[in-house]
């Protein structure tokens, strides 16, 4: 397996979570979920703010080498779908990006420790390799104001600061993810560029009215004609801060020459394959 990072924010599943028999024989753990329940609507299991989730077996290291999953991108997926034991009729795609990639943490943990490296991380300052070790257990999920939060509604609002429209906005699940993957795939093979249509597609799914019009025949058209950098750039941002994630960021202080900065974990395949 070559040595590409894996993308542990998307999403190829929409079937249910995995029902385990005799769960009570595996060790379990709650995971508290960055986004606290407060995103999924009411009648939703998520609603809780908790997932729990069993220790890998033999099983969900068969899932791990599975090449059919590997190659087509959905071996993480399924690996958390096998996972998951509660809260009951909970519906994996119905995750919040964030709070999967929560999970995705949690799972490693549990299965291989909290240790993970050593790594070789290049300082951004002198360009020496480091071998690193990171301790997942420093990562936290990152603080949120939830004060101002109506828990069972995922919608938010914003003037645009350039055209000044109304957007209604809201956070993707792991369902709407899937939708975008599949969008972009179509678009790749008519233009033969992988990377079209990222921003446009993302923002087509995230937007929910504009100027209190669903239509999302217009909300397309508007995206794509009439949606200027300026206002792309600040929905985006305000939709990053508006969505509550984990941490994935650690202390770094380079052996050679000292340099000290806070850098992002790097998911490489030893996340979850630490043979590899």
């Amino acid at each position: 397996m070559s040595e590409e990072q894996i993308q542990i924010t998307r999403t190829n599943s929409n079937t249910n979570s995995a029902k385990v028999e005799n769960k009570s024989i595996y060790p379990t753990e709650n995971i508290e979920l960055p986004s606290k329940g407060y995103f999924y609507e009411d009648g939703n299991p998520l609603q809780n703010g908790f997932v729990e989730i069993k220790m890998m077996t033999a099983r969900e290291e068969d899932i791990l080498t599975n090449q059919n999953l590997i190659k087509n991108g959905t071996v993480l997926d399924k690996l958390l779908e096998s996972l998951i034991v509660g809260p009951p009729n909970v519906k994996y795609r119905d995750l919040l990006i964030s709070d999967k990639n929560a999970l995705y943490i949690a799972a490693r943990r549990l299965a291989y420790g909290d240790s993970y490296g050593p790594l070789e991380i290049k300082c951004p300052s002198c360009d020496e390799t480091n071998n690193i070790t990171f301790d997942l257990s420093n990562i936290e999920n990152k603080e949120y104001d939830f004060s101002n939060t109506q828990k069972g509604s995922n919608l938010f609002e914003t003037t645009l600061p350039f055209s000044k429209r109304t957007i209604q906005f809201k956070i993707l699940n792991s369902f709407e993810e899937e939708l975008i993957e599949k969008d972009l795939k179509v678009l790749s093979k008519k233009l033969k560029n992988l990377k079209t249509g990222q921003i446009t597609s993302r923002l087509k799914k995230i937007i929910v009215s504009i100027d209190g019009d669903t239509d999302k025949g217009k909300i397309n058209e508007f995206v794509d004609n009439e949606l200027v950098s300026r206002d792309s750039m600040a929905l985006r941002k305000l939709v990053k801060d508006k969505t509550p994630d984990i941490d994935l960021t650690s202390n770094f202080e380079c052996e050679s020459c000292g340099h000290e900065e806070r850098l992002d974990v790097p998911m490489t395949v030893q996340f979850f394959w630490p043979e590899s």
